[in-house]
This record gives structure tokens, sequence and C-alpha cells, in this order.
């Protein structure tokens, strides 16, 4: 492909991120510096759901056990955002060469549009994802590892992507839509055999389509290779735009895989902007 530079890395989490505790915001700029990436933006957890953690499948040190009640309730600890915006700045004096994005990975934020409106009116965010991490579980929610213990592995994922329509079309305060592909991170494979996104086809076309049609960029997150005929779909469906994220909770994962997901853009129909940070939008 020849690339001169990657592209923007659109989702890095630091220290600022409650669930990112090897995180840094300056050493994960000097890592973006080093790769020759023209841009990074930081976009730090703000979560509100309260969800169940499987205990018994985690190290007594994991950083989920930490924060959960001893009966396995994790409750999300408070942005700050003044904090985060101040340290951007320093970042942004810092490192001037590099240009510094703002930003938030919302979770669910249909089901917590005001607790989100009071965060976001905190500041200038350049960037900012929306995401689903939880699903209902009887009285409460769950993470897909603590859903496929007790559920059928197929139905938590189209359970998954029907949430995904909704939350594009009952919130519009993000712009890109991350990791449509996160339940399949913890895939049960031994049980369910390898994923197959055809098995699927009618859910994902349709969380596509929907977010296309919302004007919604899709973010290819790389902390597990997305799968070509994910991008190709969303080609398919409309959708105008890709942009890339490592997903990175650490510095050292700062555009993991980013050379290959460029390509495989590319590949299906999107081409960079003219200016390295920008969003990569179709060519027909």
């Amino acid at each position: 492909m020849g690339l001169v530079t990657l592209p923007l890395d659109g989702h890095v989490h630091s220290e600022w991120s409650w669930d990112a505790p090897m995180g840094s915001m300056e050493h994960s700029c000097a890592q973006a510096v080093d790769f020759g990436l023209p841009a990074i933006a930081f976009t730090e957890h703000l979560d509100h759901t309260v969800w169940r953690v499987a205990l018994d499948a985690l190290d007594e040190n994991d950083h989920l056990a930490t924060l959960s009640t001893p009966d396995g309730q994790l409750t999300p600890p408070e942005f700050d955002a003044s904090g985060y915006l101040e340290a951007i700045e320093r970042c942004r004096e810092q490192f001037p060469s590099l240009l510094i994005l703002s930003g938030l990975e919302i979770g669910e934020p249909h089901w917590h549009a005001a607790a989100t409106a009071k965060v976001l009116g905190a500041g200038q965010f350049d960037r900012v994802l929306g995401s689903l991490h939880c699903l209902p579980d009887g009285d409460g929610f769950a993470e897909p590892p603590g859903l496929y213990g007790h559920r059928v592995a197929a139905e938590v994922v189209r359970q998954y992507l029907a949430e995904v329509a909704r939350l594009v079309t009952e919130s519009d305060v993000f712009s890109v839509l991350a990791h449509i592909d996160y339940p399949i991170r913890c895939w049960p494979e031994q049980e369910a055999g390898p994923f197959d996104p055809s098995a699927f086809e009618e859910e994902f076309r349709h969380a596509l389509r929907v977010t296309a049609q919302s004007g919604r960029v899709l973010e290819i997150n790389t902390r597990i290779p997305l799968h070509s005929t994910l991008v190709r779909w969303w080609h398919e469906e409309g959708g105008e735009a890709v942009t890339f994220g490592s997903d990175a909770h650490e510095p050292s994962a700062v555009a993991r895989g980013f050379r290959e997901a460029a390509d495989m853009a590319e590949a299906h129909g999107f081409r960079p902007g003219q200016d390295p940070y920008d969003f990569w939008a179709r060519v027909d």
C-alpha cells in the first residue's frame, strides 16, 4: 500500500480511563510520535451502567475484581473531566508536532442521557465514540463474558446487534460507532465453534444500515482484527466513512495492526482524506 503515514489512532485510553491502570497519556503520545502517527485521540471511558462481573473467572488482582463489590457488582468510577482536559493541554505543549484530540468513549449513552450530557458540557471533546459493553441480564446487566456462561452464544450476539441499532437511533451524542464486534472478543469457540459472521449477516447488516443512515462513522477496531466481511457489508449498506482505533489501554498498543487495517479498508473502497487525521471516505 505504501502509506507515507499511518492513520490517526482514534481510540486510545490513558490513566484517565478507569479500566486502564497501565495507561499513560504522555507515553502514548511518545509512542505515537515514534510510530509516525499524524494524530492521536484520547477517548476515555465514560460509563454509568452498573453491571455484574463474573468474579470466579478473574484473578483476585485483576483490576475489575478490585473495583467490584463482594457480590460482583461493578460501579464505574466518576470521570474527572477537568483533570483530563488539563492533561490534554499539557501533552499538546509537550508534543507540538502531534495533533492530540480530546475525546470520550461513552458506554450505552442511550441509557444515560442526562449523566452523559452533564459531562459533555464540561469542556471540548473533539472525538466522541458511542459503544455498547453491557446487555440486560435478569434484573441487572452483564458484559458478554458474563453472558456466554449461561446463555446460547448466538443469542448473545443477536441481542447485542439489536441493541447497537437502538444505541444509534436513540442517542445523537456520538459520531463514531466503536467496536461493533465487541462480543466476538470473548466468543466461546470451544463450545460454539469458530465465529462465522455469515451466521449473523442479517443482524450485522441491519445494525450497519442503521448506522450508515444516521451519518455515523464505523470504527475499524484493531483490538482483534475486524473481520473484512463486516467492512464489505458496511460499504454495501451505504457507510460513508471509517476510522481506525487500537483501543489501546497501555502505550505499547497504540496503532497496533494499523497497516493491515488500512490495507483492508482500502481494499473495500475507503481512502484517506486530504489530511492524514481525516476519516477515510468511501470511493464508489
